[in-house]
């Protein structure tokens, strides 16, 4: 609530400045520009196709199915089992609920990854791309989207800076 109070004061205090008259406001996502570049797509297809990614994804896939086939089963006969069947039920369950568990988590560490080393590729050349679509579009106040409300889609300069990153990226 603090920061919102913070951000309307600045947001009221920029908008009553002299400034505005002689500049312009633009909005930025530097995260959304850069893994909206097409190298950053062409390495996300590179993960997928490797052999350790897959497999990661295709044990996934196969567990979460053999849960829903355990469920299934359990739906249409849990009320015939006994108890040692009910137990044997419950510890399949457990033991597959555990690898989907640890399988999402090997996957999701291999994406953080990958994101850490696009930015860390793509982060210079989106900044230096940045400056220069600042100056070039006369910008003299530039804001993160994430600390917009409500902007005109038309000050918004993602689109713009993916594109040039493409370029710088070729």
């Amino acid at each position: 609530m603090r920061n919102l109070k913070v951000m309307l004061f600045v947001l009221v205090a920029a908008l009553s400045s002299p400034v505005l008259a002689q500049g312009k406001i633009g909005v930025v996502d530097l995260g959304a520009a850069i893994f909206g570049s097409e190298v950053a797509k062409k390495r996300q297809s590179e993960l997928q196709a490797q052999s350790e990614y897959a497999s990661l994804q295709a044990k996934y896939d196969s567990t979460a199915a053999d849960i829903k086939a355990l469920q299934k089963d359990a739906e249409s006969k849990r009320l015939t089992w006994s108890e040692e069947q009910a137990a044997e039920y419950q510890k399949k369950m457990e033991y597959l609920r555990a690898d989907i568990e640890l399988t999402a988590r090997k996957l999701e560490a291999e994406v953080r990854g990958l994101q850490n080393r696009i930015v860390k590729e793509l982060q210079p050349k989106a900044l230096e791309a940045l400056q220069e679509l600042v100056k070039q579009e006369g910008i003299t106040i530039l804001l993160r989207s994430e600390a917009v409300l409500l902007a005109d889609p038309d000050i918004n300069l993602t689109a713009k800076l993916t594109e040039r990153l493409n370029q710088k990226t070729q």
